[in-house]
């Protein structure tokens, strides 16, 4: 079977570009799928954060929840019918305080995800800050980046959402 494996594994990775809605993140790659996409499909998706971000890069989910929506307006559904919303908690939660916050916590380095995190907004995701992780590790809504809200916890949020319709 290794034998079968082997072409496949040596073949090119399919290269990632930027996409139509965030250009400097969330890359996509083109693929051929065999499960079609209605013209009129909504999305209704939670994407929940409890990780931290690696130094000086935007956090992989942030990344993730970019990707997500770039790929589905590539392959024709309307950006208006994505509806995406972080949960954000956990050691996650520096990753959504303001550059003098999170400097004083990473060797006077700004924070990664700020630019990130304001695209995100300014397309209609919602960032929601679980409560309790904010008082675990205080966390002030001063501390926070615009657009930034605060939860009463990540359950809460899930929760709600599940009800709403929302998916994982």
């Amino acid at each position: 079977l290794s034998a079968f494996a082997t072409p496949a594994m040596a073949a090119d990775p399919v290269p990632f570009v930027a996409g139509p809605v965030f250009t400097t993140f969330g890359a996509v790659a083109k693929v051929d799928s065999d499960m079609p996409i209605p013209a009129n499909a909504t999305f209704k998706v939670v994407f929940d954060v409890n990780t931290a971000g690696e130094p000086g890069a935007v956090n992989r989910t942030f990344d993730s929840a970019a990707r997500f929506i770039n790929m589905h307006v590539a392959a024709g559904v309307p950006e208006r019918n994505i509806h995406v919303v972080v949960v954000v908690h956990g050691t996650a939660s520096g990753d959504l305080v303001q550059d003098g916050v999170y400097a004083a916590a990473h060797q006077g380095k700004p924070n990664p995800n700020a630019a990130a995190i304001a695209a995100l907004i300014a397309h209609g995701v919602d960032f929601y800050l679980c409560g309790q992780s904010a008082a675990r590790y205080g966390i002030a809504r001063k501390d926070l980046l615009p657009g930034v809200k605060v939860a009463l916890s990540a359950m809460t949020v899930h929760a709600l959402l599940q009800q709403q319709g929302y998916a994982e």
